[in-house]
């Protein structure tokens, strides 16, 4: 347990988890639980400064996990429409836990490592339904968020009467994404680095590994940090306002 951490409750009428691989022939088809980096997402549409780098722990799958196919027009690289089916996971209900800790890849910002400042703003902002628009996986699936107390409630796939634990095992999927300016491992600084993991559902809940634990993973690219600062030309156009912005 960690005493910066965060518990919400996200809903939607849809969600859509698709694996970039999938898609390839224009069609989308949704992984049946959230992934690791979707939900890091939502959490960023919470709160994010980059002071902090953001830990999802674990999510709890409240509703049971069904989909439905919908068709759509999408527009072709060519011009026109092309005719396509996505699959969206529906009524979806999850309980999410996560925290935050200090980004050691920005010393910059070691001024602003205040814990009680950050934890109050990321539970006011959850309280608030986020600073951001809270999508679940793509733009058209509209996500919200409300606090609540991760192990309360009754979840579909909660531990049965029987006492007997109830597992499910849904293979080898995508983890999320390292970026150089949240790395830690030596071989993924200055990089871009996919991750893999084994994802199992343990009475309702799916605990995620830590991105460092993860021992698949594939380097995409090399990349920098993105530096912060004024003389770094982030803000264009600012130093017309010497005085400030205001509004």
């Amino acid at each position: 347990m960690h005493e910066n951490r965060i518990e919400f409750e996200l809903t939607g009428k849809r969600a859509l988890f698709s694996d970039p691989v999938t898609r390839v022939g224009g069609e989308k088809l949704s992984y049946p639980i959230p992934t690791y980096e979707a939900l890091k997402g939502v959490v960023h549409s919470i709160y994010w400064k980059p002071t902090i780098v953001w830990i999802i722990d674990a999510v709890r799958i409240m509703n049971p996990i069904s989909t439905e196919s919908i068709g759509i027009r999408p527009i072709s690289y060519g011009g026109g429409n092309d005719l396509s089916y996505y699959t969206y996971l529906k009524d979806v209900r999850y309980r999410v836990r996560a925290h935050f800790e200090w980004n050691t890849n920005r010393p910059e910002f070691t001024c602003d490592r205040n814990e009680n400042k950050h934890h109050s703003i990321a539970k006011r902002m959850v309280s608030r339904g986020g600073r951001r628009d809270i999508f679940l996986g793509t733009r058209e699936c509209q996500g919200y968020v409300e606090p609540c107390v991760f192990d309360e409630g009754v979840g579909v796939y909660d531990r049965p009467a029987d006492g007997m634990d109830r597992e499910v095992d849904f293979g080898f999927m995508y983890h999320g994404i390292t970026y150089a300016d949240e790395a830690t491992c030596p071989e993924d600084r200055e990089g871009m680095t996919v991750r893999f993991f084994r994802a199992v559902m343990k009475n309702g809940v799916i605990k995620f590994p830590r991105p460092e634990a993860c021992t698949v993973k594939r380097r995409i690219k090399d990349m920098r940090i993105k530096p912060f600062g004024t003389e770094f030309r982030n803000f264009v156009g600012l130093e017309e306002f010497p005085g400030g912005v205001t509004g």
